[in-house]
Parts: C-alpha cells; structure tokens; sequence
C-alpha cells in the first residue's frame, strides 16, 4: 500500500536545510528492506516434530532457545506516531540483540480494533454528512457549528441543564486543534471525497492495518507478518479465541453478574472504560454517604424562589460525605453562594437540592426516578440558600442553618456540604471566618453561634482535632488552601486509624469499625442514601461527560483474594526491569476490584451466553500473546481471517474443547471435526514459544492492560506459561515538549522515517531513554545521526574498498590498546543490550566505539593504522549497532563480502578485556588532556602577569620541551591519611566512622596539617565512586615509563614538542638547576604525573 502521512505541518519541528545524505541513506535502507522481506528473514517457526524427536521441554529450549517479544497492538484509528515507534524500539532492538545470540526470536504484531473509537468516528461522520452532505461540500468554515442532540439521554430542559454535545468541540480541539471528525481525517491525509467510506465502522479495520504495516517496514522492523490479525468479529478466527477465552473465565467464576457502580456514558447507553475515554483513564468511580438534610424552613429569598414550585414534596438539602461517622458534630450545613443548584424531583414526594451534575449521576443510580431521567423543578442561587434551616441527621444539634462556604465546587460531591468543625479544618476555619464577619457575609450571628462537638478523640489532637490542627499548622483563614490541604489529610488519617468514637450508638468503638455502622444505620433509617460520581471528569469517545451508573453487569472478579494472590505470585516472579514497575503494578492489585468487561456499543466480540453485550476492549486484549504462536496456521497472514490458513483449519472447527487442548493442555475432544495432528502442530508451537520472553509497553497500562494481562494468565494458563517479564516506558516527549497536535509539535512514525531516515530516528530512539521517566526525541539529535551515518558509512567504505594505507605486519603497542579496547566496548555493549538499556547500548556501540577508533588513528597517524584492525573495527561497528541500526549494518556487511544477511550474524564473541592494557589506554588519553591543560594554565598565568620566573624562563613562542615527572609512590602524609581512613572504616556498613578519624588524626599529629582533612573528604568521595576495594588499592596496574616511552612520538607531534623526557620524581628531586622546580616534582603521584615545560 501506498505510503501514508499526516498532512498536517508541524509547526514546531526542525525543517532540513539539505537532503542529499538523508535521501543517499533512505535509499540504502529501502534496498535492504526489500531484501529481507524477499528472503522472509522474520518469520521464524518452532522446531519440527523431527528436530525435536526423543527430547525433552527442557532439552529442546537449551539446544533450540527462543525469544518471544510483544508490545500491545496499536488502535487501527490512525496512523502510528512516533510515541508508538518508541514503545515498538524497545522490542524491535531486543529483537534484534536476541536474534544475534542465536535464538529463534518471535516479534508479531496486530491490529486492535475492539472499542468504541472507530465506532464513535464513524457515528461522527455520518452525523457530519447529514450536516454537510456526502462530501462535506455544504461547511463553511465561519459558519458557527450546528447542534446536535444527544440521541439516548433523557433530560429535561430545565434552565441550567448541561447540553452533552457542547464538550464536542472541546474534545476534538484538545486532541487535534479541529472541530469535526471529516477535519481530522483530512489533516491526517484521507482525500474528502474518500472521508464517506470511513462512515463504515469496518471500512476503518481494512484502510488502517496495511498502512501500519508499511510503516514498520520502513521502520526496519523485524516483524513476523504471518502472525497478524484483527481484533472484533471481523476476524472469525479471533473471534473464536476471545469466546474461548471469556467462557473458560466464566466456568471459572471469574466472570460474574451483579449490580456494581461502573464509569457510565448515558450517550452511549453503556459503561466507557479505559479505551473508551478521550479524557479520564484509569479514574474510577467515588463512593459516598449521601446525607439527607429535610429543609425545615427557607430563608426569605428561597422561599421567594421555591415556594409553590415542588409539587407539595419534602425538599432535602443532601450532602456527600466520606466521614458519616462525624455527622453527630454538625454545627451547620455549606452552600457556594456562587453557584448554581436545582431543586430536583426524586419521586412524588421527595425533592434533593444539588447540582445538576449530582442529580445526573444520582439519575443513574436508582436515587432518581425514572432511570436517566432529571427533572429540575427550580433552579436557584446558592446565596439565597443561606440562612435555610434544615435537619441535621444523628446530630447532637438537630436543627442548623446553612451558611456559605467560597470553595465549595460544582464538580465534587453534591455542592451542599456538611458542616463537623470539630474534626474537619475546612469546617473549622470557614465557621472562625463567618463568625469574625457575619455582616461582611451577610449572615445572621445566630446562624453561625453553635461551637464544635466532640466527637472523635485522637491520641494526637485529642478530642477537638481540627481546631488542634488550625492551631498547630497556624491557619488563619479559610484562604490558606496548602495548609488546609495538609491539614485534611492528617485530620482524616488520625480519626480514622486512631479515633475513638465519642458520641452515639457506637460511643467507645474504633472509628475503623464504627464507620461502616454508622452509615448502613442512616441508610437504614432513610437518613441518607448511597451515592458515587467519577473520581474525576470522564469523557468518552462520543464526547459525553460519563457518569457513574448502578447497573446489573457481566463484570470480572478482579480483586477476590484468591485470584489476586495468584496473580501476586505471578508478579513477584517475573521481571519488571525498575522498582518503578513493580510498585505501580502492586499499587493496582491493591485498589483493582470488579471490572465491566462488557458493553452494548462498538466493535468487538459478542458475549456467547448473552448476544446482547460485546466483550469489552481491555477483556479481548488479556492474553492475545498466546494467539499469536498459532494465528499463521489459521490464517496464513491474511488478517481479517477471510481465508483458511496452511492447516486447512476452518473458524467453526475452533471450539472452546480445542482451544484448551491447544491452550490448557486439556482432553482431546471426541467430537472434534478437526484432525488432532493438525492441532498438534498449533499446540508445539505454542508450548515452544510460551511464555513471552517480555512485553513492553508505555507505564500508563500499568493500571488496566498489563494489570488485566497477569491477572488473566495467572487464571487461564499454568505457572510454566506466565510471563517472564514486562517492562514499561514514559511517554515520549518531542523536542523536550509533550506531543500536540494543536501545538504543532508531533510526527507520525512515517513522517519521522521520510524527514530523517529510518536509521537516524532508531538512533534518536534508543538515545531518547530507557527509564520510566518520559523519554525525548530531539529532532536536532535525529539530524545529527544523518551526518554521523553518512560519515561513517563513508569512511569504512574508504577503508574496505583502498586499503593500500593501511599498515600490515606485527602489531606494536597502540595497536594492542586499540584491539584490547575494542574487545572491552564488545562486553560492556553486551552487559547493556541485556539488560535492555538502549541508551547506554548505543553510547558504547556507537558514540564510544569511534571515539577508540579516532584515537587510534591519531596516535597512529606517523605509521597508519593496522590493516587487520580497522576491518576488524569495522566488522565489530556493524554487529555492535546491528540492534539498532539494522540498515547501516547491513550495508557495511555487504561491502566486507558476505554473501548472506547480516540479520543472520552472531554477536562477536571476545575474551574478557585485559584491564591493564585498558587502563594504559585510558592513561594515556588522560595524559594528553592533562599536558594540554597544564601548558594553557601556564599561559595564563603568563598573561595575567603571574608567575615571572615562569615567564623568564619559558617562552610559548620559541621552541618547547617538557619534562615529565613520574611518582613511584604517593607522599607519606597522605599515606598516612589514607591509613587513618581505613581504620576508621567500618566493612560491614560500608562507611567510615568521621567521629573516629578526626579522634585519630589527633592521636597522630596530624590534625592541623591543613592538606588532611580536604584530602580524606576527597577520598571518601573516591570509596563512594568506586568501592572502598579500588578506592584502598592506590597502586598502578602498569608502568607509566613503559606506557609513556611508548606515547612519545605521539606527544611531540600533537603538542609541538622539540623535545619530550621522562623522569622519575625521586630522580628529579636530586638534580639541582633552575629547569627542575621542586613544587613541580613534588606534585607528581601514581597514575598522575607532573609536567614542566620549558625553551630549547
């Protein structure tokens, strides 16, 4: 399929002055990309029947090791950006290091298109079209935008009553900058007269996957294609597969049906999860005590406002608490005087004061009838509220008044607010206000004159526990928000984990226990009515603000203890590569509980035992994994599962019997109308490729994908089969900046791959990091990596084509540094790859690799480099980077003559690096640095009229020597110092003792010596850096003259030196004349030599 980009210009990325080198490198990597495509280098199988004849599991993973990688398959409504290239690099550079270990290593992909998304879209665009018309041809782009009602929910059109369709706009320009869904698909490259295909739901799962696909190709990836597929009943195969699945959790009893509060979007009639949202993942619903307060008799104004409008019903005043337990201290009730409230119409007899946005949600809770239905009787101020005088339930003051309260919010809880100064600071600080300036609020004295309750006692702030904070945290009004905050978080972890009740029924018990009574004995008595909301604003794909709806559901039973315990074993077993990980994931396993796993909407998999319901998008996507060591045999590549698969096997003939043979190791069944060596077949390679070695995956699934994936391979699979490790990554930042649509600051995947190349964006990639931290993609870094490919592309076909330079024969000792370093790089890029750090990977594989390379050919560069070394240099370079930048390796294979890919190369296998050798070398580039520095301090001084006996003595201008000065042995004072380190050093804790080393300078003599204690800070700062071990073994591993006799051509030609000579300090010390300066010598130490310059 023709290449596929998103036409929208980014305005905040980098334009290329020049392309010629891009465009060279770009036609380097389509060669390849062909080649391995032609020789289907990625599809890798298990081992036959024959290969693995009379061997056991065991035995045929030692002589036949595999590698099974996975990341979770994009959502086929787009094109893939480059925040999937990311998450993709880090299983796509294992796979590449895997394979060169010699591993079978498995890479698929699919397309998930289970979900509400596409669905949504094309609702949109069907609406659009009756709009504008078949092509958009009636939008005028001034024109304001039409409305659309909302087609499931009722409601009534009371004044202040929020209109669904007005977040539409909102939604659609957070995410793009654009209005209406025909607008994104245009600025994502869709021609408008092709927009109206897209109006089918399936028109999207056939457009999107092969563009996909492309882009991976052009990416470089090492992809077995065989295994994809679609998600949804587009796919019979799959769909066969999910129905097994969720049969086999239901006969488990990990599927069940109830009555639970779930996320719910009253526009499309059913629960929105995670993947149903634009806005709001991974937020819940919040459980409340809703606390019915019956209005005994309105202020002046509201009952100006009320009286004569509800129909003769009972008019409650209801609150939202966490804390029912404190409702014995209210004092009051809080109203915002700035907003607006309804009087709503609970049944013929009963009406709640609230906001809108609490009687919608209690309009799904069964607290409002009928279902779904609001009906505002009144809308009023919040200030006229004031001065109402209600009942307070279980109070010790029965009867209260309602006062105002600035912070109270429209978008938490019910706007009303209970009022228990005793143990809540907000309360506490807000009633010293009111009371301080009734007039200024506009409030009767009265109203406010009732003091705090006691009610809960606290080993901490006794029994008045808000006051006791206010004072402590020195609060002085209700405006002090961060204090208040903090104020509220111990006040509630104090009562709760330490309170003793006081008061009521329950006097005497812990608040732990007497909580929960508490409320069940106000609900009980219809004091007060359970109630929940989301955690936070929640909007679905169809751009509705969700609710929180008590429904009957098929839910999964995430959470009961004997299923979680399994599925912490399977955690603390596996590998989560940081801490990070694993305490994200058992913070989840710690609050996750019942999931709806079905919904009414979308596209997706038919519940089997009830057609009326589709398996959500987070339950189809659990264990796909295990689907694809068989989905090639199925469907031989076609994704959609149109087409039988080499088996022969049809979608009916997979019945849930057969999937748990292939699956669970179950019976085979008698009546099975496939033939069992067939399904054989299915099932080695399963048991061949599972578990996966890895999943990667960005850190913000950790709280529903990667979650729902343990816990469900901890319920299907047996404990051999669960996975190994999972890894997370931060989101992917571009050019230090989140990635914006509106912004202009995004590419896409392709866009990334034609502005730079593929290679460049793998390099940029793994220099982006590794951590959970989010990541950076610096396209200046990116543009960089063109000119360093180019470069070195360049340089080592210089090399292999004309080597006539090059120097052959014996090695000397430049060339055993440079080989010993090389080696050093093979090992220490291993240990990274491993450990699947791509940034340090590359720093050594790549950055450092040339580094050596530059050195050695400028420490060479009298007599040549070595032949043999630069192609074994070269050989070493395109292995080494071969993980990351497949292209360019494959490139420099072929010029050194291989006849087949250099996807089918080994790692380089080397002996362990001679250290010595290694930091000679090391030695001798500090030497170097070390030399230079010296002469320009000596140059400064020089010019800023320092040093004038230096200034007779040398001139820069004339010709130069230098003498340099080697120490056997460190000066005694330190010696000295170092022992007093060493005797206060404590092995066990790995610390030294500071107390007892300045004890022991004192014993010595030396605690006025005033280079001691600047020297031993500095030497502990060595011990914390290396280990007390290398930080005590101040010996050099090899001959500084040896080393330095061997340098010396090398120092004279790059320092302009007439004349280099090499002297041991205790040789010098002993020469009298004004060129030997002893402040000089005396400086010299072991592995840091002195250097003294001067005219010739």
């Amino acid at each position: 399929m023709a290449a596929f980009s998103n036409a929208a210009a980014s305005r905040n990325t980098i334009e290329l002055a020049q392309t010629g080198k891009r465009d060279t490198l770009i036609a380097l990597e389509r060669k390849y990309q062909q080649r391995w495509q032609d020789e289907h280098i990625f599809e890798v199988n298990a081992p036959t029947l024959e290969e693995t004849q009379g061997l056991s599991p065991t035995e045929i993973k030692e002589k036949y090791p595999k590698w099974f990688g996975n990341f979770p398959y994009p959502y086929m409504n787009g094109s893939l950006h480059l925040g999937h290239a990311f998450t993709i690099s880090k299983i796509e550079f294992g796979a590449g290091f895997q394979r060169m270990l010699g591993k079978r290593v498995l890479f698929p992909h699919g397309f998930h298109c289970t979900g509400m998304p596409i669905k949504a879209a094309s609702d949109k665009i069907i609406r659009e079209m009756e709009m504008f018309g078949q092509d958009f041809e009636r939008y005028q782009p001034d024109a304001p935008a039409p409305e659309v009602a909302a087609p499931t929910e009722t409601a009534s059109s009371a004044p202040g009553a929020r209109n669904d369709k007005a977040t539409k706009g909102k939604v659609a320009a957070k995410a793009t900058g654009l209005q209406y869904q025909f607008q994104i698909m245009e600025s994502m490259g869709v021609p408008r007269a092709e927009i109206k295909k897209f109006a089918d739901p399936y028109y999207w799962v056939e457009f999107f996957p092969p563009i996909c696909k492309s882009d991976n190709n052009a990416f470089g990836s090492r992809i077995d294609w065989r295994r994809s597929f679609i998600t949804t009943d587009a796919n019979p195969y799959y769909d066969s597969f999910v129905r097994w699945q969720a049969n086999t959790l239901y006969s488990l009893g990990k599927i069940k049906f109830g009555e639970r509060y779930t996320i719910y979007s009253p526009k499309d009639g059913q629960p929105c999860m995670d993947h149903d949202r634009s806005e709001g993942e991974a937020l819940g619903p919040q459980e409340y005590t809703v606390i019915k307060m019956a209005v005994v008799e309105w202020s002046p104004a509201a009952k100006a406002e009320i009286e004569g409008k509800v129909g003769g019903r009972k008019v409650h005043l209801v609150a939202a608490t966490l804390r029912p337990e404190t409702m014995y201290g209210q004092t009051n009730c809080f109203v915002g005087p700035a907003l607006k409230y309804g009087v709503f119409a609970v049944n013929d007899q009963e009406a709640y004061v609230c906001t809108y946005r609490a009687a919608r949600n209690m309009a799904y809770q069964g607290a409002i009838k009928p279902q779904g239905h609001v009906n505002q009787l009144v809308e009023i101020d919040g200030a006229k509220i004031v001065g109402t005088k209600i009942n307070a339930p279980f109070a010790l003051n029965p009867e209260v008044y309602v006062l105002p309260m600035e912070t109270v919010l429209a978008t938490k809880g019910t706007g009303v607010v209970t009022s228990v100064p005793s143990d809540s600071p907000d309360d506490y600080a807000t009633l010293m206000d009111l009371r301080k300036k009734p007039e200024y609020y506009k409030i009767e004295p009265s109203w406010a004159s009732i003091d705090p309750v006691p009610v809960i006692s606290t080993p901490a702030y006794g029994d008045m526990t808000a006051p006791a904070l206010v004072q402590k945290l020195k609060i002085q009004s209700a405006k002090d928000a961060k204090q208040l905050a903090e104020a509220k978080e111990i006040a509630y972890k104090e009562g709760f984990y330490n309170g003793t009740m006081l008061v009521g029924e329950y006097k005497g018990e812990f608040v732990q226990d007497a909580k929960a009574k508490v409320r069940d004995s106000m609900v009980k008595q219809g004091l007060a009515i359970p109630y929940a909301e989301p955690e936070g604003l929640v909007i679905s794909r169809s751009s509705d603000e969700c609710v929180v709806a008590l429904m009957d559901q098929w839910y999964l039973d995430y959470g009961e203890a004997s299923w979680k315990a399994t599925t912490e074993k399977l955690l603390a077993k596996a590998n989560t590569y940081n801490s990070e990980t694993r305490n994200g994931f058992e913070a989840v396993l710690n609050w996750l509980n019942k999931w709806a796993c079905a919904r009414t909407y979308g596209l997706g998999t038919k519940l089997p035992w009830d057609h009326t319901f589709l398996v959500e998008s987070l339950s189809d996507s659990t264990i796909y994994m295990s689907y694809y060591t068989v989905a090639h045999f199925l469907q031989g590549g076609v994704i959609n599962g149109s087409q039988t698969g080499p088996l022969g096997i049809t979608p009916d003939q997979m019945t849930d019997e057969v999937w748990n043979y292939i699956f669970r190791d179950g019976p085979w069944p008698a009546d099975a109308t496939v033939p069992q060596d067939k399904v054989d077949i299915m099932k080695r390679e399963f048991e061949y490729f599972y578990p996966f070695d890895i999943r990667s995956s960005g850190k913000d699934l950790i709280p529903n994908h990667l979650t729902f994936c343990i816990y469900v391979h901890a319920a299907l699979f047996p404990e051999e089969k669960w996975p190994l490790s999972i890894r997370t990554n931060g989101h992917l930042m571009l050019n230090g900046q989140k990635m914006s649509k509106s912004k202009g600051n995004t590419l896409t995947m392709r866009e990334s791959i034609e502005k730079f190349g593929a290679d460049a964006t793998r390099l940029s990639l793994a220099d982006a990091g590794d951590g959970i931290e989010d990541a950076n993609f610096d396209e200046k870094t990116a543009n960089a990596n063109i000119l360093r490919l180019h470069t070195l592309v360049s340089w080592c076909e210089e090399m292999i084509k004309d080597d006539s330079k090059l120097r052959t024969g014996d090695k000397n000792y430049h060339d055993r540094v440079f080989e010993e370093e090389v080696n050093d790089l093979v090992n220490i890029t291993k240990g990274h790859y491993e450990n699947t750090n791509y940034k340090d990977a590359l720093k050594y594989a790549f950055y450092e690799l040339q580094s050596t390379r530059d050195w050695y050919r400028e420490v060479t560069s009298d007599v040549a480099m070595h032949r043999d070394l630069v192609q074994h240099w070269i050989r070493t370079a395109a292995l080494l980077v071969l993980p990351i930048a497949p292209h360019f390796s494959e490139h420099v294979w072929t010029l050194l003559g291989s006849p087949t890919s250099v996807q089918h190369a080994r790692w380089p296998v080397t002996p362990p690096a001679d250290r010595v050798i290694i930091d000679a070398g090391t030695y001798m580039r500090e030497t170097t640095k070390t030399m230079r520095d010296a002469e320009l301090s000596l140059l400064k001084k020089l010019t800023k009229g320092k040093g004038a006996a230096q200034a007779a003595a040398y001139d820069p201008k004339k010709p130069k020597a230098v003498r340099i000065y080697v120490a056997t042995g460190f000066p005694e004072w330190q010696n000295a110092c170092v022992q007093i380190v060493k005797d206060a050093y404590d092995e066990a804790a790995d610390k030294v003792d500071d107390a007892k080393a300045r004890d022991l300078l004192k014993e010595r003599g030396m605690i006025k010596d005033k280079r001691a204690m600047p020297f031993i800070q500095a030497f502990k700062k060595r011990m914390s850096q290396f280990g007390a071990s290398i930080a005590f073994n101040r010996t050099v591993p090899f001959s500084e003259v040896t080393v330095l006799t061997n340098f010396l051509p090398y120092l004279k030609r790059t320092l302009d030196l007439v004349d280099i000579e090499v002297l041991l300090a205790d040789d010098a010390k002993t020469v009298e004349g004004p060129d030997f300066t002893k402040t000089i010598i005396d400086s010299a130490e072991p592995g840091s030599p002195a250097f003294e310059y001067r005219n010739v």
